[in-house]
């Protein structure tokens, strides 16, 4: 049963937040007159990321066996390697744009634009897929670690993860509709997105064999969602807004509070406690 339910919750998270993304990107949510929405899109995912980590994952790895120390020292370490990832990962980018820029400077390229904007777009977009895969791969183990542990912190985890995907798949999208027909990107998208079930499963199959780990893989998972509500989607949000701009922004928040308790409050019923 447990099984099944990650498989079904990866997948919802993984190919539906991509499908969202897209639905919102049709429905003019990309285009400039729309940053009020997307404003409220990434408070939305912040307050649930937020939540999910202080209200349910960290509260259930406390409440087993391992030490506090070990838990919160765990905690530390997995908000350093998130920085270092994105450091790597912006690093990364960096060079690609460098290598590129003395590529053109060195074969005089700038005779023919269209052809490498084409070529540099596909560069751009299979690195971008690639990081994209990896990322899917690791939401699907920290998705598959809170179902182990309860199905309802399961349902939680995968909610608050699609939250957050929604916002960057947008983006995604737009980088790849640069390079390929928009249901071709669509489509590689979403292939990046069906990654979050494979994680999925290798995240059930090792906690399988690392019961103990559990309360660590939840901390990890806590984390992350810190990580990334307070580095990438609060610093987004931190702009000079009117009262009312604010006050919109911070119901957002909220919102994403109270869905995540929403989803807890049913989840609790369903499974019987």
């Amino acid at each position: 049963m447990t099984l099944v339910a990650i498989i079904v919750a990866t997948l919802a998270s993984g190919i539906g937040s991509v499908w969202v993304a897209n639905f919102l990107l049709q429905a003019g949510f990309g285009q400039r007159a729309s940053s009020r929405a997307q404003q409220g899109l990434l408070s939305l995912a912040a307050g649930a990321l937020l939540a999910t980590a202080f209200m349910h994952l960290l509260p259930e790895a406390f409440n087993s066996e391992a030490s506090a120390q070990d838990l919160f020292m765990t905690l530390l370490i997995g908000v350093v390697f998130f920085f270092l990832l994105t450091k790597a990962e912006l690093w990364h980018h960096g060079h690609e744009h460098a290598h590129e820029h003395e590529h053109h400077v060195h074969d005089h390229t700038h005779a023919h634009p269209g052809h490498t904007g084409h070529h540099h777009a596909k560069s751009s977009g299979w690195s971008l897929l690639t990081g994209d895969s990896v990322h899917c791969f690791g939401d699907g183990i920290l998705i598959a670690s809170a179902f182990v542990a309860d199905i309802r912190l399961g349902l939680i985890a995968a909610v608050s993860v699609m939250a957050h995907e929604v916002p960057h798949h947008i983006g995604d999208l737009v980088v790849l509709r640069n390079s390929a027909h928009r249901n071709l990107a669509l489509f590689k998208v979403s292939l990046a997105g069906a990654v979050t079930a494979l994680g999925g499963l290798t995240g059930y199959f090792l906690l399988g064999h690392l019961e103990t780990w559990q309360p660590y893989f939840l901390v990890v998972a806590s984390s992350s969602f810190v990580y990334v509500a307070l580095s990438d989607l609060i610093p987004q949000l931190q702009k000079r807004l009117s009262a009312r701009e604010s006050l919109v922004q911070v119901a957002w928040l909220l919102t994403g509070i109270v869905l995540v308790t929403a989803v807890s409050g049913l989840a609790h019923g369903g499974h019987g406690h």
